[in-house]
């Protein structure tokens, strides 16, 4: 078990690059368009992976042994190490390869290498499955994001609600997808290893688990620390490089890679497809990177070429052809290495007891030089795990500050603005003040002509008088003449002419306003309407007008008419609101 375990570290390398670079990509989009943050997306997405390793992980792993049966641990040890470091070093460079093409490419490198024949009829499903499963992404998200638009468009629901639909409908898609890829691409971390599961049966009496099972728990664990350790970098490629994507354009991403997933995972479905009488899906190990991409490619050809990144499309593609090749030949040579310098088994033709037992008990320089390797394995691969745990943290330190730094850039300038607006406020409420003042003055000069109008009223009233008790015809003569005089007085032409010349000039806007909106109105009216703004009564406007107050009534009467008003509506409250 011991020797097991060791030999099975390879593959949890594997996983944890498989974690780093395909099952982080479930959620690369949500995180890309800030609509999950990492750390949540990560919970989710490892949780739900273990599940779907454990529980349904072992149809694809029947796939790859047909393609070619790894049947020594040293050769399962070593074909496994070369697709990690195949990947790793892709990863490194931010290309989202495939993991799925990584260990095929190892797996064909130990067939040439031993001899042992590739069955060309699996070679080719699963290289049909490299074409189907990104133009399936391409066609599932293609026509999500045409429906959803859609219901979008004729539910009209509130901003607020939507973000809240929207961030949900992510959380529930990738958590379907996650476990669909843990049941699919567990067959990459621990396939080669299936033939040497030990012969165990855990019981926890709500489920059992049996030493295969155990075997993908282990490889379910290792990508879960891939994603938490290393996923973020290549979120970055798939969600902002290849195209923009919006909150709703990431819903369609998650949703369509978790049903291409679905699709060749599930042995169930893949038998219902058969019952009737077409070709079942095969069960085969997808990459999930290579849906996403299709996904997003798919979104980017309904929402216009242009909007996608061919430069970083082309490096991705470059990526997908590199990997197979890479993984088979380095697989080729590091065998040669192991069998010849260490003179580690790498296949057999024995039985796999034998094999096992030979591996057990080997000559003793020989034991010490496999511990000794398998020991620096292992040393190497913690050294590499706590340099990026180490990098990580001072990357999350250094976004901290940055975030701090940003925050008081933030709050300094919340300061300035609440300092513009409520200077703005002051000076707003100081032209108010003069305005006010104004309209005093107005109402005061008003109230002056008023006064001057009723003294001369009186004054008329008694010359009357004086006039009908002396009939002389000089004394008729003048008094009628100081009558007249006075008439012209009673006018005050020049006073109303200032009055109406100050008023125009402050309430310049409403002279305009009521100019364009109603150019029938005539001068009389438009004096009206000012006098009715500066809201005084009946009796002060006939003054200024020189007509009667009865003549008032009449003329607000039509004005109102003419300003197309209602009978319930209030005329001196619209040419206040004008």
């Amino acid at each position: 078990m011991m020797l097991l375990l060791i030999f099975i570290s390879s593959g949890l390398f594997l996983g944890w690059s498989l974690g780093a670079n395909d099952a982080a990509n479930i959620f690369g989009s949500a995180v890309g368009s800030r609509m999950l943050s990492f750390r949540r997306a990560a919970i989710i997405a490892s949780i739900f992976v273990i599940l779907g390793a454990v529980f349904q992980g072992k149809g694809g792993a029947e796939t790859l042994n047909e393609l070619g049966t790894v049947d020594a641990l040293g050769g399962g040890f070593t074909v496994t190490l070369c697709a990690a470091f195949t990947v790793y070093v892709m990863t490194k460079r931010r290309l989202p390869v495939s993991t799925s093409q990584a260990i095929v490419g190892a797996i064909i490198g130990w067939s040439l290498f031993t001899g042992n024949a590739t069955d060309m009829s699996v070679l080719r499903k699963i290289f049909i499955t490299w074409i189907s499963g990104p133009v399936l992404g391409m066609l599932f998200a293609a026509g999500l994001y045409l429906l959803l638009r859609w219901a979008l468009r004729r539910a009209k629901i509130h901003v607020i609600k939507l973000d809240s639909y929207i961030r949900t409908g992510l959380i529930l898609a990738g958590a379907f997808g996650a476990y669909s890829l843990g049941a699919n691409n567990i067959a990459n971390v621990m396939g080669v290893f299936v033939s040497s599961a030990p012969n165990m049966i855990l019981d926890f009496g709500i489920f059992r688990l049996d030493g295969v099972q155990l075997l993908f728990l282990l490889g379910g664990i290792a990508i879960a620390v891939g994603i938490f350790t290393y996923g973020q970098r290549v979120m970055q490629t798939v969600g902002n490089d290849i195209l923009s994507l919006n909150p709703e354009a990431a819903i369609v991403v998650v949703l369509a890679q978790a049903l291409v997933l679905f699709l060749f995972s599930s042995s169930t479905f893949s038998e219902l497809v058969a019952k009737t009488g077409l070709p079942p899906l095969p069960l085969v190990p997808v990459s999930s990177t290579q849906v996403v991409i299709g996904a997003v490619l798919g979104i980017g050809l309904v929402k216009g070429v242009r909007e996608i990144k061919m430069k970083t499309l082309g490096g991705v593609a470059v990526g997908w052809i590199a990997t197979p090749v890479i993984a088979g030949i380095l697989t080729f040579f590091l065998l040669f290495f192991m069998q010849n310098v260490f003179d580690l088994e790498v296949t057999k033709g024995m039985s796999s007891a034998d094999t096992v037992e030979k591996l057990v008990q080997p000559p003793r320089i020989l034991n010490m030089i496999i511990y000794g390797l398998l020991i620096m394995s292992l040393a190497v691969i913690t050294l590499l795990l706590t340099y990026i745990f180490r990098q990580q943290k001072l990357r999350l330190k250094t976004e901290n500050e940055l975030l701090i730094q940003q925050n008081q850039n933030y709050m300094v300038q919340q300061s300035i603005s609440n300092l513009e607006i409520s200077a703005i406020q002051k000076q707003n409420e100081s032209l108010h003040s003069k305005l006010e003042n104004k309209r005093k003055e107005f109402i005061d000069i008003a109230l002056n002509l008023t006064e001057q109008r009723m003294f001369l009223e009186s004054l008329l009233e008694e010359l009357d008088q004086l006039q009908r008790l002396n009939d002389p015809n000089t004394l008729g003569i003048r008094l009628k003449g100081l009558s007249t005089r006075i008439r012209q007085r009673m006018s005050f032409s020049t006073e109303k002419e200032n009055f109406y010349s100050q008023v125009e000039q402050v309430h310049k806007d409403f002279q305009e306003k009521l100019s364009t909106g109603f150019p029938h109105l005539t001068e009389q009216e438009k004096r009206l309407a000012m006098l009715i703004r500066l809201n005084l009564s009946a009796k002060e406007t006939a003054t200024l007008l020189n007509i009667s107050p009865k003549s008032v009534e009449v003329a607000r009467y039509r004005l109102k008419n003419k300003l197309k008003l209602k009978k319930e509506e209030n005329l001196t409250q619209y040419i206040i609101d004008l």
